[in-house]
């Protein structure tokens, strides 16, 4: 086994990564990377077409993943990995259930966990800021909004530490690795499998307000989500509405304290945390990459992909092409317009997007304005995720002022 739990050193290893992203960029749009066995895109024209066009470029890599039984049948309703029609089915029920309506009718509920977690450190300088806000938060909101109970809300935290943890693989995995992930996380996935469809068969028995209860509902053209599906789309809500939250959150101060002129400017304009949350998912997007499979020989660029060839989208490169930004390598925390591809782009666009915008919005203004200041004390303390899963922080310690 990998260990990932990586300590930070002088060469910071989040400072380090926008970087290479730019010095990606140099090499062309394209390119081939011989060691993966994988074509690059690197820019953010190609990558947007890449993108727009699941005809082409598939986002469904099952003929090229390791298979795992259990996984499998976890992934039925899991519309990330599925092209037209199916996605666009799958998609379109779920919308009726989990819309931009119940997402903004989060809003409240989403301020009261944040300053609920604030205030079991209300009495100490320094703590953990991963542990005390940017990992349960998201969790707890998507537990509630399930209808999951609160005493139970602790299991999903165990099971989300071990679906995103990376634990079994290595900076750069081949196919073994990957297997032997899918082997270590396979009693989890059948542990929440199992959960997961008893809450269904509940919600179904006895329907509330709940979000569960609201996916039995959803139809469209006669046709409703499958038990199984449903299980499917609440593994991608864990990864969407929690991950890309509790990255997204420790990226944050990690940047805000590497440029302290913008994190006084937020403190004094509220208004700017929007475009600063906009600009740090630019800046650190918690998943680089996206993959696609080649369906049908292509010329790209000049380039001939063989069909059932790889495409990596490279997100973080492809956000630092000064073709398409004004001063990439600087971070801007108004910027504007930002059209990054952090959350994608195209039919995949990524369904979490809103909820993680808005819990991040919500924990950096209620930390703005319950601490006089925010800082790393030491950056020898931070502990890395895989770099190879997600772009983000496992352990933050920070201090803080008071009023």
């Amino acid at each position: 086994m990998v260990s990932t739990d990586q300590k930070t050193s002088d060469a910071f290893l989040l400072n380090e990564l926008p970087g290479r992203w730019r010095d990606l960029c140099a090499a062309g749009p394209i390119r081939r990377d011989e060691r993966q066995g994988v074509w690059q895109v690197v820019d953010h024209e190609t990558s947007s077409a890449v993108l727009a066009d699941p005809a082409t470029y598939s986002s469904d890599l099952s003929s090229l993943a390791p298979t795992q039984e259990d996984f499998a049948t976890f992934t039925q309703g899991n519309f990330v990995g599925m092209d037209p029609p199916e996605h666009r089915k799958l998609r379109a029920l779920v919308s009726q259930a989990f819309t931009p309506r119940v997402v903004q009718g989060l809003e409240p509920r989403i301020a009261a966990v944040c300053d609920r977690l604030l205030n079991s450190v209300v009495d100490q300088d320094r703590f953990d800021l991963v542990e005390t806000l940017a990992y349960p938060l998201p969790i707890i909101v998507i537990a509630e909004l399930l209808g999951i109970p609160a005493e139970e809300h602790r299991t999903f935290q165990d099971w989300a530490s071990v679906l995103f943890g990376g634990d079994q693989l290595g900076e750069a995995p081949d196919m073994a690795d990957l297997e032997r992930a899918l082997a270590a996380i396979a009693p989890t996935v059948r542990e929440m499998n199992s959960y997961m469809l008893d809450h269904i068969r509940g919600c179904r028995a006895a329907p509330g307000d709940d979000l569960t209860s609201r996916l039995i509902a959803a139809e469209v053209d006669g046709v409703r989500l499958t038990d199984q599906e449903m299980v499917g789309f609440v593994a991608l809500l864990l990864v969407a509405g929690h991950i890309t939250t509790t990255a997204l959150l420790g990226n944050a101060v990690v940047t805000l304290d590497r440029h302290p002129e913008a994190a006084a400017a937020l403190r004094k304009d509220p208004d700017l945390i929007p475009p600063a949350v906009e600009e740090v998912l630019r800046w650190l997007p918690p998943f680089p990459e996206l993959g696609r499979r080649v369906t049908r020989p292509v010329v790209l660029d000049g380039h001939e992909l063989a069909a059932d060839s790889m495409v990596m989208v490279h997100l973080g490169a492809a956000n630092r092409d000064p073709a398409r930004f004004e001063r990439p390598d600087v971070f801007l925390a108004d910027r504007r317009p930002n059209p990054h591809l952090t959350f994608g782009h195209g039919i995949h666009f990524c369904f979490g997007a809103p909820l993680a915008r808005l819990e991040a919005r919500i924990a950096l203004n209620m930390m703005n304005e319950r601490f006089r200041n925010l800082a790393i004390p030491s950056y020898d303390d931070i502990v890395l995720q895989n770099p190879a899963v997600l772009i983000g922080v496992r352990h933050l310690p920070v201090e803080v002022g008071r009023p």
